[in-house]
């Protein structure tokens, strides 16, 4: 008598495809002896795996519908094994959702396009103030001459006789265990089932074609460099005319002759003669603005001290407010003295009682070795 293979999956006869093979997943959860180690158990996954062996097979499903058994005829591999779409693949099907074996189904002929990275470089005053960059890129575009479809006259897409729609071409292999199903996308569609009659001239039916565009990209004030900007949606155009990917710019600052650049300080190195220094000056330096800061040197400055101007650094990116500009005091002692610049400082060193000595561990103030030393003794 032949066996009720759509009783023992629990559809009724009308059941789809994609309907055994869900019953056959649950089915499958549920005895697997991974899962279920009884005896009862093992012979109801064997009785199911059969069942949706033969239901997922046209041939043999026909024959039960006839009022036939396939599986007594010689047509499988009999309730011990595992044979033809109820071998590995669909094991892995059950449990993961489709895999080795199983059906993925045709893919959609219209694809997102990729994200395109670009890469420009700006100067510091662009950076400071923001700027509009014209870039030239070479893409995919959309095509212009069948708008995307890839049909030279609009046709629809039919579908692709040699897989007959479903995008993917399927192979038996006997291994030790019996039956593999393997599948591999169709060559002729490319796996998308589905195949266009009279391809576009243009794009041969891709719906794309590879172009030079110009562009203009908006730099925000405040960019540091390796910074990115997205530009949404003007990437690579997706295939079959998909929507387009985004544009991600990254964003280089060149090197300043006066200035260098740590987070939103600005920072300057300054020349400052002794006597400016001694007696204090003012100087004058073009920012990135075009415009002249004033830097005041105070009398008795230092060598290595640091000037700090607030708000004259880089303007804060998407925030409110500029960083500082840090002038660092670089000491000029000048060496080609005239004789009356030499009589003048002869003047000033006799006047004042604070010649050259050896600087002494413990004194007021400590020089440059006592500080090394000081730092290697904590």
């Amino acid at each position: 008598m032949a066996r009720d293979y759509y009783g023992i999956l629990g559809v009724d006869r009308n059941a789809t495809e994609s309907e055994i093979k869900k019953a056959y997943r649950k089915l499958a959860r549920k005895y697997h002896p991974d899962v279920n180690p009884g005896e009862e158990a093992a012979e109801k996954f064997r009785e199911a795996s059969v069942a949706h062996e033969v239901l997922t097979d046209p041939d043999k499903r026909r024959i039960v519908d006839m009022g036939g058994d396939p599986m007594e005829q010689g047509g499988g591999a009999g309730a011990g094994g595992f044979g033809g779409s109820g071998g590995l693949g669909d094991i892995f099907d059950a449990f993961f959702g489709g895999g080795a074996g199983g059906s993925r189904g045709p893919r959609s002929r219209v694809q997102p396009g990729s994200d395109t990275l670009w890469r420009t470089s700006i100067t510091l005053e662009e950076a400071y103030k923001g700027a509009k960059k014209d870039l030239t890129l070479d893409t995919a575009v959309l095509c212009t001459k069948c708008h995307g479809s890839g049909s030279a006259s609009d046709k629809k897409p039919v579908t692709c006789g040699t897989c007959n729609g479903a995008g993917e071409i399927q192979e038996v292999q006997r291994s030790f265990l019996g039956n593999v199903m393997t599948s591999r996308p169709c060559h002729t569609c490319d796996g998308t089932g589905e195949i266009i009659p009279d391809p576009c001239t243009e794009c041969a039916g891709d719906g794309r074609v590879r172009a030079r565009r110009d562009i203009v990209a908006n730099i925000p004030a405040g960019i540091q460099s390796g910074m990115r900007i997205r530009m949404a949606g003007q990437g690579e155009v997706g295939a079959g005319g998909g929507p387009a990917g985004d544009l991600y710019i990254e964003v280089m600052v060149r090197p300043h002759a006066i200035f260098t650049r740590d987070g939103d300080d600005l920072h300057a190195s300054i020349k400052v003669p002794m006597f400016d220094a001694a007696l204090g000056t003012e100087l004058d330096v073009e920012s990135l603005t075009g415009e002249e800061v004033k830097i005041t040197i105070p009398a008795g400055t230092q060598p290595n001290d640091v000037i700090t101007l607030d708000g004259e650094g880089m303007p804060k990116l998407r925030a409110e407010g500029h960083g500082n500009l840090m002038a660092h005091v670089d000491l000029f002692v000048p060496t080609d003295l005239d004789d009356r610049t030499r009589e003048l400082l002869e003047e000033i060193r006799n006047h004042r009682s604070d010649n050259a000595s050896v600087h002494r561990e413990g004194g007021e103030e400590s020089g440059f070795f006592d500080k090394l030393r000081n730092k290697f003794r904590k």
